[in-house]
């Protein structure tokens, strides 16, 4: 595992040459939010980066269901018995192994690796919403890699953690759009549509920071997160995102 810090933002990338995973550790005053839960088999090397921080892990936030995201989830709360989990409402249908979609959205099928019914034993304590708060994390509703996909923004330095709303890996990207070095996210993304709307929303944040679930921190990302949403308008035929 490798750890990057920026300000209070911590990434852990596991498999950072081959197939890398990333999730985040948030430092706060007293104690530390992790954003997703890596592979399985990941637990102990995000515990032991909390150690080395020095600050126990209180929180347990997950930008969406899919297993790279949640992978080491119930081996982490056994340990952490008095974290509190948070995921999206609607996310958390994903994480009971429920892909049946809305009658209000779009009937694109739920891709990638959402769990099957009861695999995941850990039951989230908290149903997000958008504009919800998490210690100094904003959550903001970005629907399109999965329905119920969250980003989180740190109201104290801006710093951006998008989950799968973007790739970094093989260049950077807005879920959907392919990047063939790296084609993964695209290839697990619900709606490119959906995907393109909240990646619009994400930049008009003007964040500091981009830290996506695959792929090296992006300071300063703006220009660059404008780029991806360019190219994917392109490759939309032109679609207005009202």
């Amino acid at each position: 595992m490798r750890m990057t810090r920026h300000e209070q933002v911590y990434q852990l990338t596991f498999m950072p040459t081959m197939f890398p995973v990333n999730c985040y550790l948030v430092e706060e005053e007293k104690s530390l939010t992790l954003i997703d839960a890596a592979m399985p088999g990941n637990a102990e090397a995000i515990l032991k980066a909390a150690k080395q921080i020095g600050k126990p892990i209180t929180r347990i936030v997950l930008t969406h269901a899919h297993g790279d995201h949640i992978g080491a989830l119930d081996a982490l709360r056994k340990q952490l018995t008095d974290a509190t989990v948070y995921i999206s409402a609607r996310d958390s249908r994903l994480l009971n192994g429920d892909r049946s979609l809305d009658s209000n959205e779009p009937e694109t099928p739920i891709k990638g690796g959402v769990p099957k019914p009861g695999k995941i034993a850990t039951r989230p304590d908290v149903l997000l919403q958008d504009g919800d708060r998490v210690g100094s994390l904003l959550a903001i509703a970005t629907p399109g890699h999965t329905p119920g996909s969250m980003s989180f923004l740190d109201s104290r330095s801006h710093a951006l953690i998008a989950g799968d709303a973007f790739q970094v890996r093989g260049g950077i990207a807005v879920s959907g759009q392919v990047r063939w070095k790296f084609p993964f996210p695209a290839m697990a993304t619900w709606n490119k549509i959906e995907s393109l709307r909240s990646a619009m929303k994400l930049l008009k944040l003007k964040p500091s920071l981009l830290a996506v679930g695959h792929g090296d921190l992006i300071v300063q990302p703006e220009a660059m997160m404008e780029l991806a949403i360019q190219s994917a308008s392109r490759k939309l035929d032109s679609v207005i995102v009202h």
